[in-house]
């Protein structure tokens, strides 16, 4: 069955999935109509270096889809629906093997009209190393990101993916296997798009792999961010981390569900996560599930917890002592809170460039 099949045969997901518990399909489908998977446009791609020029040899764009092997088990529904709406719409980010750059690149996806797609397989070659930068920006409607790819034995990844649409909405599905002893830390920035919905999981089925993802999350006005992220442990000597922080505005919403898997023989498996969420008014709402379902005994350890509070009034005061105005102390707070994450991101051009990022684009809330 192929996957235009495979989803017109599929009933509406139930909000008994903690998946759809916040965000109903109905809502972040491009038309509102389950019933169907509507035409949808291209967006404009650029691959540069951080510096805007061209980027170094060893890493290009193609056109096409890359098959892959273990990779987790996703949605069926949002994978059905991706991948049958992208069909026109595919390109591969190959990176040679033993390839290693100094500085970040940056893929460019610049969205624009009523609606767009774009199905990105990664294909990080073994022993490479590269600090990737994934920037979603314009004014588009409806933007669908489906990546799905392999890292390669012992490479090295900082793959750093930064949401800032004007508007409208954003569906997001990343699918990645991990390879023997490869390091990634994943990160999400986002403060764009008025709805949001991502889906993210990543498999370790090799031992020695090595997983960080890391959120920096903005929402204002009456946002809605829902981000879901499941880590599979199914090798030995895993070891997973996962850190979202959320600062949440106006009447916006932000929800982080996160399910850590350690599969039975996964012996010497390392994983925990935390959610923090800064509360920045009264009508703001931050949802945090963490979960664990651990398979074997023979762990180093896994834990899990979640934090919600409004801003130290505290803090604001001593800043206020300091010289800062009520406004720049709340500002100043707010983006230490988010630096926490961003700075553990990559290197330090890659966290310069993504507080410069914070500073110039990201808004700042009002309480």
């Amino acid at each position: 069955m192929d996957s235009t099949a495979e989803y017109l045969s599929l009933d509406e997901p139930t909000r008994s999935s903690h998946l759809w518990k916040y965000t109903p399909w109905r809502r972040i489908h491009p038309t509102g109509d389950i019933t169907s998977i509507p035409d949808v446009g291209t967006p404009r791609l650029r691959l540069v270096s951080l510096d805007g020029g061209d980027a170094p040899e060893g890493i290009r764009l193609e056109k096409g889809v890359m098959s892959v092997s273990g990779l987790p088990e996703g949605d069926v529904v949002t994978g059905s629906f991706m991948q049958a709406a992208s069909a026109s719409s595919q390109w591969i980010l190959r990176i040679e093997p033993g390839f290693s750059s100094q500085d970040p690149v940056i893929l460019d996806i610049d969205v624009k009209g009523s609606s767009s797609i774009l199905h990105l397989s990664l294909d990080v070659g073994r022993l490479s190393e590269l600090e990737l930068i994934t920037r979603v920006r314009g004014s588009g409607k409806w933007f669908g990101l489906l990546r799905t790819g392999e890292i390669g034995a012992g490479a090295v990844l900082n793959d750093v993916v930064v949401c800032l649409q004007d508007e409208g909405t954003l569906l997001r599905v990343d699918s990645i296997a991990i390879g023997r002893d490869a390091q990634v830390r994943a990160g999400t920035v986002s403060s764009g798009s008025e709805r949001t919905k991502a889906d993210l999981r990543y498999r370790m089925g090799e031992p020695g792999g090595n997983l960080r993802v890391l959120g920096s999350i903005l929402s204002v006005d009456s946002m809605h961010i829902d981000h879901h992220v499941e880590i599979h442990h199914d090798a030995p000597e895993t070891f997973s981390r996962l850190t979202w922080n959320s600062a949440c505005g106006g009447d916006s919403r932000t929800v982080g569900t996160g399910m850590l898997r350690v599969a039975d023989g996964s012996r010497g498996a390392d994983a925990a996560q935390i959610f923090h969420n800064l509360l920045l008014s009264a009508d703001a709402e931050a949802d945090s599930i963490p979960e664990l379902e651990v398979l074997e005994h023979e762990v180093v350890g896994c834990g899990h917890g979640t934090a919600n509070g409004p801003i130290d009034e505290d803090q604001v005061f001593y800043l206020e002592s300091r010289g800062f105005d009520p406004s720049e102390a709340r500002s100043a707070l707010i983006a230490a809170f988010l630096n926490s994450t961003l700075s553990e991101m990559g290197s330090d051009s890659l966290h310069d460039w993504l507080v410069g990022l914070l500073n110039s684009e990201l808004r700042t809330p009002e309480a």
